[in-house]
This record gives C-alpha cells, sequence and structure tokens, in this order.
C-alpha cells in the first residue's frame, strides 16, 4: 500500500466554485455535452474534486495514480456494489454487481467460455452474422451504424454465448432491451432515487422470461457445455442465478460493443485517409477469404484504429465504487460510504499523457511507441482482476465485424452534429448516419455469393 493511500484526517476535496462553474459551463456550451463539462472541472480544480449533488455523495479522481488504487493496491478499501442503485436493482446478483469472493467464484465458472480456444468458432459467427445484417444495406442508402452495430452486437453475444439464435426475437426484444439500457444510465435517479420508471417493470419481465425459457430448454436439450449457458448450468447454479449472469453478459456484452462498432465506424467514415488505409490493409490481409481468427493477428493498422476509439470514446467511460472505510487519497479526505468515480475518460484525454488528446491519431499506438505510455493512463476495459471479462472477445469481434464491413463495403458520412452521450455505455448521439455503397469487383460478388451459399 503506498503512503498517500491512508486513514487520516487531511483537507475536504474541493468542490465547484464561480470560477470552476464558469469553466464547465464555457466547455458545455462549445461542445454540447455533459462530459466537457466535466473536463472544465477538471481543468480548474485538478485530479480530485467533488460532485455535490443533493443524494449523491461523490468524489471524482482523474489519472495513472487513482486509477492504479482503486483498481489494484487498494481495491479490498472499495466495494462495486451499491444495493440502491438501478444496475444492481436490474443485474441482483450479476458478476459485474458483486463483491469478494462470490464474484471470484463467477468469474471462475464463467471464464473458459471466453477463452481463446473457442475463438475460431466465434469469429465463424461473428462474420457470419455481419453478413446477415448487412445483406439488407442498399447502395448509396444512409444507415445508422449505432442502430446497425447494435443488431449485430445482440446476434452475436446471444448465438456465441448462449447458444440461441434470438434473431426470430429481435424486434420483440429491441424494444425492452433499450428500455433497460434508459434505466441504467445516468438520469433523474442520481438525484432522485424514487423517480418513476414508466414501462421499466415489464420490459424486466418479458426479458427475463425470454431468458428462463433458454434455461429451460438448455436443461431439456443440453447440446454445448462449453458455451456459457452451457457452463453455468453445469456449474449447478439455480435458474434465477444464471438468469442473472446472462442478462449481465447480454446487457455489457452487447451495449460495450456496439459503441466501440459505431464510434469506429464514425471516425473512419470523417477520416477519408485513415478509412482508405484500413480498406488497403484488409484487401492485403484477407483478400477473397472469409475473417478467420488467424487473420485477426495480422491487422495492425485497423488494431491501432480500434484502440484509438476506445482511447476517445471509451464505452466505459466512468467507473464506481464506493469506500468501505474512512481514508485519503493525495492528501483529500475521502470518508466511508463516498462514491468514488474514476473517469476513464477524463484520464485518456488528459493532455500530461497524451498530446493533442482531442485529435484522432492511430499512430499514438504503433510498437515503437509503446513504451511513451505511463501505465494506468489507458485503461478501456479498466484493470487489475476485475477488468472486464469479455476483453479479449469484444476486441475480437470487433475487428471481424468491421474487416468483414470493410471487405465488402465502403461508406461516408452522411452529416450531422455526433457528440457523446452518457448512457450505459459512452454512445454517439443522436446517431451514426452512414452512406453505404458495396465495393466493386469479382472479388466481392464472389465472396458475398460463398457467403450466401454457405448460409
Amino acid at each position: 500500500m503506498t503512503s498517500e493511500f491512508q486513514i487520516s484526517q487531511y483537507r475536504q476535496v474541493p468542490a465547484p466554485d464561480l470560477a470552476a462553474a464558469r469553466q464547465a459551463l464555457r466547455n458545455f456550451r462549445r461542445e454540447g455535452h455533459i462530459l466537457a463539462a466535466l473536463e472544465g472541472l477538471h481543468q480548474a480544480l485538478g485530479n480530485v474534486f467533488a460532485l455535490p449533488l443533493p443524494g449523491f455523495r461523490s468524489v471524482v479522481v482523474v489519472g495513472p495514480e487513482a486509477n492504479r488504487l482503486l483498481l489494484t493496491e487498494a481495491r479490498d478499501r472499495f466495494c462495486w456494489r451499491s444495493e440502491g442503485d438501478p444496475v444492481t436493482r436490474l443485474l441482483r446478483q450479476g458478476l459485474l454487481v458483486v463483491d469478494g469472493a462470490f464474484h471470484d467464484n463467477l468469474r471462475e465458472v464463467m471464464t473458459p467460455a471466453l477463452h481463446r480456444s473457442l475463438f475460431p468458432r466465434f469469429v465463424q459467427t461473428m462474420w457470419q452474422i455481419t453478413d446477415r445484417v448487412a445483406d439488407q444495406w442498399l447502395d448509396d442508402a444512409n444507415i445508422d451504424m449505432l442502430v446497425e452495430a447494435r443488431r449485430i452486437a445482440l446476434l452475436i453475444v446471444t448465438e456465441a454465448l448462449f447458444g440461441a439464435d434470438v434473431s426470430p426475437h429481435l424486434d420483440m426484444l429491441w424494444h425492452d432491451i433499450l428500455k433497460v439500457i434508459r434505466y441504467i444510465s445516468p438520469g433523474p435517479w442520481l438525484l432522485w432515487p424514487g423517480t418513476p420508471r414508466p414501462g421499466y417493470g415489464s420490459a424486466v419481465k418479458r426479458l427475463d422470461a425470454y431468458l428462463h425459457r433458454l434455461i429451460a430448454q438448455r436443461r431439456m436439450h443440453p447440446g454445448s457445455s462449453d458455451d456459457l449457458l452451457g457452463r453455468l448450468i453445469a456449474s449447478g447454479m439455480g435458474d434465477t442465478l444464471i438468469r442473472d449472469q446472462l442478462l449481465t453478459m447480454l446487457i455489457a456484452g452487447h451495449d460495450t460493443s456496439t459503441a466501440l462498432l459505431a464510434w469506429s465506424i464514425y471516425l473512419l467514415a470523417t477520416h477519408p485517409d485513415a478509412l482508405a488505409r484500413a480498406h488497403a490493409e484488409i484487401d492485403a490481409v484477407l483478400g477473397e477469404q472469409f475473417p478467420a481468427e488467424i487473420h485477426t493477428r495480422h491487422l495492425p493498422y485497423l488494431e491501432r484504429v480500434m484502440k484509438e476509439t476506445l482511447r476517445l470514446y471509451p464505452p466505459i467511460h466512468l467507473g464506481s465504487r464506493i469506500a468501505a472505510v474512512d481514508m485519503t487519497f493525495q492528501g483529500f479526505q475521502i470518508p466511508a460510504g463516498t462514491r468514488v468515480l474514476y473517469s476513464i475518460y477524463l484520464t485518456h484525454r488528459d493532455q500530461h499523457y497524451w498530446p493533442d488528446p482531442g485529435v484522432f491519431d492511430p499512430e499514438r499506438f504503433t510498437p515503437a511507441r509503446a513504451n511513451e505510455r505511463v501505465a494506468y493512463t489507458y485503461l478501456p476495459f479498466g484493470g487489475g482482476p476485475r477488468n472486464c471479462i469479455g476483453a479479449s472477445f469484444a476486441q475480437v469481434e470487433a475487428k471481424v465485424v468491421l474487416a468483414r464491413i470493410l471487405q465488402r463495403f465502403t461508406f461516408s458520412f452522411a452529416g450531422g452534429n455526433v457528440r457523446p452521450h452518457m448512457r450505459a455505455t459512452l454512445e454517439p448521439s443522436p446517431g451514426v448516419q452512414i452512406t453505404v455503397r458495396r465495393r466493386e469487383g469479382s472479388q466481392v460478388r464472389r465472396t458475398v455469393a460463398a457467403a450466401d451459399g454457405a448460409r
């Protein structure tokens, strides 16, 4: 344990004063989103500051020292679970919202379902589902890539991890999934925990009914035992606890991928040179072949695009912990019970660690520059023992989906003012309008025809 993190009585965490509030307001007016206001508070108050909201006792911390302490060195002094939070009420005993040995035991059961040895099978599922969705895209049509990315990600997570084709039920479940995502997104509940949520209860009941049907069907017809659902059943868990894990993976597993895919397409479409370079790499590596797991290891430029996308727009932009004991950090008093928010977004855009932090520059992530990066300044999937269980899966998924789209299509940005929006993940708002066109040439025609035949 470092000496700067001890039980003590030091100075109070600074709350926004008039100057800080003005800086936050200027940033908000310029960029039009709440995260810009938080950047203003960070600029004015430093790496530790309070958010004095009624009923929401919280401290924001920024930077590698804070991230290291919360995620590794002092993680036993914090709790993840907060009984009053909507995410806890939704996921109940899901992996994401439990602490201690219970969390570790759940993770031990679930991790093998995401093992790299299964990636070749996952990759095939990923490109086939991408084709299934993209086959509906018409030349010169404008599509909302946020919607299309969500469709792809939902189908992938349910088929790869649950062994279920949700396609026939997607229209029925779509509204309910969006409803529960809104329920756990930042909103009036932060100030008024009893804020009414019309329609939420019925949406959860329908999702629960669907998941319980999946569990019952698998118990009757065991089938594969190495996917997530099979492993949860084989572990001896009851249906209610299995439901909690399935819903956790359904919501967290698809929503993060949705954001990454949508932002990646947005950045490529608004940076034509990067798009041309990505197309050239895909053509050189894939040619006429379907994406395979081996290809994902030989797409360095696409990987850099993804990493830079995750830096600029990390899907999980904010982490939350509850201080379990009185403590101090960098001389500031943090009483037990305080919610401590570590801002991944602000750390990823801190000019002390990232030159020109608002600029899209995939070359930040070349191997030659890897040693320049300070530890814990880049953590799109968290860090430490509680890092995202699906991090490797999500990165391979994004690479395969993007590679397949780039193999088949070219696209351009259809315009609009796209801004980051704080929902359960950091989404592009109001969406990403893209004009798509199938790439010409016999190579693409043969690839698409072969895919159609394979299905």
